[in-house]
């Protein structure tokens, strides 16, 4: 029996003080080894994502923030994919975030991402975000000079400045609604190579490789320090981070599937009472309907 509760809590961090990467196993399977356990047990969480998102569309007060995070091939899209398969498309929205445009480039940080929020009653869900902007620009510094900012203030706090901007943004997004849940997908370096092995290896998936990817590979060290100071610095009660192991896909799906579920629980989400006025009027239509 897989106890949801607990495995929602063991990943989450809403406080980064003491945050080290290297204490988080990207093998880590929370002493589960029986995937057919696993795979009901996710189904039950799609069943039940499925109908707390169907009230969260009905009552219309909340909106939900997925964030999704992680080295290439941590597998962001199939655990997406996975998680949200029970879900109304109408009531979901996946936007994914590639290299910036001209005109992005000409506004704040946030502005593309921003303008892609989810509306009340919706889950609104980020491949990658505008936490690319303290990671691979961070890793890749001639990324921000591209960026035209005046110069005066590309200083040595940016970062910190960008971390504290992002705080003060998921508090105001809690503060109107919005439940926002980041997800750090922790995949191995042995277990990527393994992956983009398998990529070259299968013809159909060639289009997911990019010659760019084993490039940045190099950079592995310099990613996991962003990642690890990015975690340290932005989990807070307002906008935790879930950092899951990513080395076993069957477990990441669990794993991100049942930390939504226990955040949405929290909501007290329910379908809208009926005015008592519109009772009767509801009354009248079925008798007018029975007569016919």
């Amino acid at each position: 029996m897989v106890k949801l509760d607990k495995l929602a809590k063991r990943y989450r961090i809403d406080d980064g003080d003491g945050f080290r990467l290297k204490d988080w196993d990207p093998a880590d399977t929370n002493g589960l080894d029986d995937k057919d356990a696993a795979q009901e047990a996710l189904v039950q969480s799609v069943a039940k994502l499925a109908e707390m998102q169907d009230m969260l569309y009905a009552q219309d007060h909340w909106s939900v923030l997925l964030i999704f995070q992680a080295m290439d091939a941590a597998g962001k899209d199939s655990t997406i994919k996975h998680v949200m398969s029970g879900v109304n498309p109408q009531g979901c929205q996946v936007t994914a975030f590639k290299q910036p445009s001209a005109q992005e480039l000409d506004h704040d940080f946030m502005w593309r991402t921003t303008a892609n929020l989810p509306e009340r009653g919706r889950i609104g869900i980020f491949n990658r975000s505008y936490y690319e902007e303290v990671l691979v620009v961070r890793v890749h510094p001639e990324i921000l000079a591209n960026q035209r900012l005046p110069p005066k203030l590309v200083t040595k706090k940016i970062w910190k400045e960008r971390y504290e901007d992002i705080n003060a943004f998921e508090r105001y997004l809690a503060r109107n609604g919005t439940l926002v849940l980041k997800f750090f997908l922790n995949v191995s370096k042995e277990e990527q190579k393994k992956r983009f092995l398998a990529r070259l290896d299968e013809p159909e998936k060639h289009w997911k490789f990019q010659p760019s990817d084993v490039a940045e590979r190099q950079h592995w060290d310099a990613y996991m320090k962003a990642y690890e100071e990015m975690i340290r610095a932005t989990a807070t009660p307002q906008g935790p981070w879930h950092v899951i192991p990513a080395d076993s896909k069957w477990f990441t799906r669990l794993a991100v599937a049942s930390a939504v579920v226990e955040a949405m629980q929290g909501l007290d989400l329910h379908y809208p009472k009926v005015d008592p006025k519109l009772g009767d009027k509801l009354n009248a239509a079925r008798t007018a309907l029975e007569n016919e």
